[in-house]
Order: structure tokens, then C-alpha cells, then sequence
């Protein structure tokens, strides 16, 4: 089966998409991990201990994932 310029397109775009997806959260992990090195306290213990400051830090690299997840999905799509 032939594949036309069509396909290539897509499947190009979705290698793209998949890639984004997967740099995207390697990086949130990453600041995720930096962020526990660098802070005095263990974000962990102080999840635990139901410190909500940590866990609105927390939620907003959770937040960065999902803007990065979507907007490189949302751009392979063109």
C-alpha cells in the first residue's frame, strides 16, 4: 500500500505530537525534582503534612504539563 503526501503529513504530526508530549513532561519532572533540591523542605512530607502552599506549587507544575500537553497536540494539528 502506497502512502500518499497526505499521510506523511499526518503521520509526521503525530510523531511530533507523541515526542512533544513525552519532552513535555520529561521537563515537568525535571523541574519537578529541581524544585525538591533546591527548596529547604521535602515537598513530600510537607504534602503530607497538608501544607498548602507547597501544594498549590505542586498544582501549578501539574498545570504546566497540561498547558505544554496541549498546546504541542493542539499545534501538530495544523
Amino acid at each position: 500500500m502506497e502512502m500518499d503526501s497526505f499521510d506523511l503529513i499526518m503521520l509526521r504530526n503525530f510523531i511530533y505530537a507523541i515526542l512533544g508530549v513525552l519532552v513535555g513532561i520529561l521537563s515537568s519532572l525535571g523541574t519537578y525534582k529541581l524544585f525538591n533540591k533546591t527548596t529547604r523542605f521535602d515537598i513530600p512530607n510537607e504534602l503530607e503534612k497538608g501544607n498548602l502552599a507547597v501544594g498549590i506549587v505542586v498544582g501549578g507544575i501539574f498545570i504546566m504539563i497540561g498547558l505544554i500537553v496541549g498546546l504541542i497536540i493542539g499545534m501538530s494539528l495544523n
